[in-house]
């Protein structure tokens, strides 16, 4: 059985189409210029309004520059210590020479390593080099506590090197101009040291004395 399709009488209206609320495009031009441009009047042209605000692109790009200041990393300050801008130490009397304060001791296996190599790179340049073992001559601690400036013993790091009289720094110091080929310039001009090694002492720079260590 079908039914069938009543009809209705209501007329149905068609909705007219939505107004928008929009300038024409002659007034494109004057979202896009200056205030000053737009406020002017153009000699009697049909223009908007000035706005109170600034217009879009002036709003876009200092919203771009704004960003692009927050993006910049800030750079952190350098602080210049005391021991850079300090008076350079020196030591009269040796600059034509390699001055080597270290200690033969074993007691502190890291100082005693630190001391061993910078024995060896000074060697391999075959210069002349004034060895003080503060091991062997107690007088070479107050002498280079003297030269530094220090007063307390506890302090004092080794090995310390002078080259040519001006003092250079530690095993880092010394490791690092190797590196760089920097510290080959600093041994230019100094005298060769003598081939061999001592025939009384071996190289150690220190001898007994043979009276008073016979003993009774």
């Amino acid at each position: 059985m079908w039914l069938r399709r009543s009809k209705t009488r209501a007329r149905v209206h068609n909705a007219p189409p939505p107004k928008f609320a929009c300038s024409s495009f002659k007034d494109v031009h004057s979202l896009f210029s200056d205030d000053e441009s737009v406020a002017g009047g153009g000699g009697g042209r049909d223009t908007l309004d000035s706005p109170t605000h600034p217009s879009i692109c002036h709003r876009n790009r200092s919203v771009k520059a704004l960003l692009r200041s927050l993006s910049q990393p800030v750079l952190p300050q350098i602080e210049v210590t005391r021991e850079e801008t300090g008076p350079e130490i020196r030591i009269p009397g040796a600059e034509k020479t390699v001055v080597i304060y270290f200690t033969s001791l074993r007691v502190v296996r890291r100082t005693f390593e630190d001391c061993k190599t910078v024995r060896t790179i000074l060697r391999a340049f075959r210069v002349s080099i004034d060895e003080r073992d503060l091991s062997m001559d107690s007088s070479f601690m107050d002498e280079l506590q003297r030269i530094l400036g220090q007063t307390e013993k506890s302090k004092l790091t080794l090995p310390r090197v002078f080259i040519g009289g001006r003092y250079i720094g530690g095993v880092e110091e010394v490791r690092r101009l190797h590196e760089s080929g920097e510290l080959k310039n600093y041994v230019e001009g100094l005298p060769a040291a003598e081939p061999g090694t001592c025939e009384a002492c071996g190289g150690y720079r220190f001898i007994l004395c043979e009276e008073c260590s016979r003993g009774p």
